[in-house]
């Protein structure tokens, strides 16, 4: 009886603890690596359709969000790694949702 209530505890735990994970650009970095980090996750395997003019996500217009958008996509199509999230050290994982909400970043 104790191991099945242990194990039932247990199980609630892991159903009550969400793990999911966002990869954004930090802060305080030079507009020119954002860009390069949104090239480079555009070009390999992000889906940045979002980002274009008149896109969900075009808006706000800066390139911070358009970078912690671009580097989340890759990030969440990559199988959501940590390696997957660094970026030369210019981007960085959080619990907290980006600020535009697209279903490409639900994992």
């Amino acid at each position: 009886m104790a191991a099945f209530m242990l194990s039932l505890v247990f199980l609630l735990a892991i159903i009550g603890h969400s793990s999911a994970s966002y990869c954004i650009c930090k802060d305080g970095v030079d507009v020119k690596i954002l860009q390069e980090n949104i090239d480079y996750a555009c070009g390999s395997g992000a889906d940045c359709t979002a980002i274009h003019t008149n896109g969900a996500c075009f808006n706000p217009d800066s390139v911070k969000d358009h970078c912690s958008y671009a580097v989340n996509s890759y990030y969440q199509r990559k199988g959501a790694s940590g390696a997957s999230c660094d970026f030369k050290g210019t981007a960085t994982l959080t619990s907290t949702a980006p600020a535009c909400k697209v279903s490409s970043f639900i994992h």
